[in-house]
């Protein structure tokens, strides 16, 4: 969930003006106002193992991260629980498997989560699209999980020269992604879960920056296209608030982690949609049932921690529209705003849950 942000010249854009598209109820059944975290299945990261049983059922989306492929254009998506040698408490995969169903007989949604900072995913081929299909429904199915979470980062995504439409992608790694997501949940139907962990990056930068534009870097709000052709089958858009350099908001001015003030601009740009680097094309708001801010749960997780006090300020402000700093949202009032994503469970724990104790509560009091 680390990746080094590359500062591009801002350009000054003027604010859209559209509105919001109204709530509508999810067919997913999430928690109203939820908590997701990401759970280190795969390897433990400094923070230590944590068995998904373990898991409180504070948290009503669990992302397993990660799933990676085989080689970075493979397409291959393979899914294995921490070796012993790095977890000694790590559970079996029956016991894994009973968890899964444990939870989701609770209510909780459990995901795959696919790419982080190591796991480059690159469909460049539909061949690389294909593997991808049935390797990733494969780990689904021999786990028993809900869905799918994107997380891809680093040089997975990117746009070729010439590419500069959002709504019509000509580039074969977004075009083979989105057909590789549509195929996914045609075949799991609306029950299947789809979230996405990008970085602000890949999407708020796109206000002032879209692919290899002017020369700027080609990766430059390229999961606007992946986000727009799916906005009808996600469920959360949970960016990472954190690890990322100044981005432009819809007032013109730059934004700097760490404060509530950034949370709140970045997610009013999804609520509130905006123009694409220049151009006349708007990206369109989403729900704001789909939108999540995703933070470090702790200051080793990641550069950008916000405590308690801060986070639950933005969202005040985002939610009931009081209690507002520099920035004002464009796009009003969000009741229906999804809630926090979190990496991760396991650093959260290592410090005490005091990520979900200090918000739970919380999100359980909003309307």
């Amino acid at each position: 969930m680390k990746f080094p942000f590359t500062a591009l010249a801002a350009l000054s854009i003027a604010t859209t003006g559209v509105v919001a598209r109204p709530f509508a109820p999810s067919s997913t059944t999430i928690k109203k106002h939820a908590l997701v975290g990401y759970l280190h299945s795969s390897f433990a990261n400094g923070s230590g193992y944590l068995r998904l049983a373990d898991v409180p059922d504070d948290w009503d989306i669990i992302e397993l991260a990660f799933g990676e492929p085989t080689s970075v254009t493979s397409g291959d998506i393979r899914f294995s629980l921490c070796p012993k040698t790095e977890c000694p408490n790590v559970e079996s995969e029956e016991e894994f498997k009973a968890a899964v169903k444990a939870k989701r007989a609770k209510g909780k949604k459990v995901l795959l989560s696919i790419g982080g900072q190591n796991g480059q995913v690159q469909l460049s081929t539909t061949e690389a699209r294909d593997k991808f299909v049935s390797s990733v429904g494969g780990i689904i199915d021999r786990y028993g999980l809900n869905g799918l979470d994107i997380d891809f980062e680093g040089h997975s995504l990117y746009l070729d020269q010439g590419d500069t439409d959002f709504k019509n992608p000509k580039t074969p790694v977004v075009v083979n992604l989105i057909s590789a997501l549509k195929t996914l949940k045609k075949k799991y139907g609306d029950a299947f879960v789809l979230t996405m962990a990008p970085e602000t990056f890949f999407v708020q930068l796109g206000y002032s920056s879209y692919g290899p534009m002017n020369g700027n870097d080609a990766r430059a709000g390229s999961y606007l296209p992946v986000i727009h052709a799916m906005r009808d089958d996600l469920a959360v858009l949970q960016v990472q608030n954190y690890n990322s350099g100044p981005i432009i908001g819809l007032d013109d001015q730059y934004h700097n982690v760490g404060n509530p003030d950034f949370l709140v601009a970045m997610a009013d740009m999804l609520k509130t949609g905006f123009t694409v680097a220049r151009t006349n094309n708007t990206f369109p708001p989403l729900r704001e049932d789909q939108i999540a801010i995703g933070l470090p749960s702790q200051v080793s997780a990641g550069n950008g921690f916000v405590d308690a006090r801060g986070v639950q300020e933005a969202l005040d402000c985002l939610v009931n529209g009081a209690g507002c700093g520099t920035y004002k949202p464009r796009g009003g009032k969000s009741p229906n705003f999804r809630g926090l994503m979190t990496w991760s469970i396991n650093w959260d724990a290592f410090s005490g849950w005091d990520f979900m104790n200090g918000h739970r509560n919380y999100l359980d009091s909003l309307p």
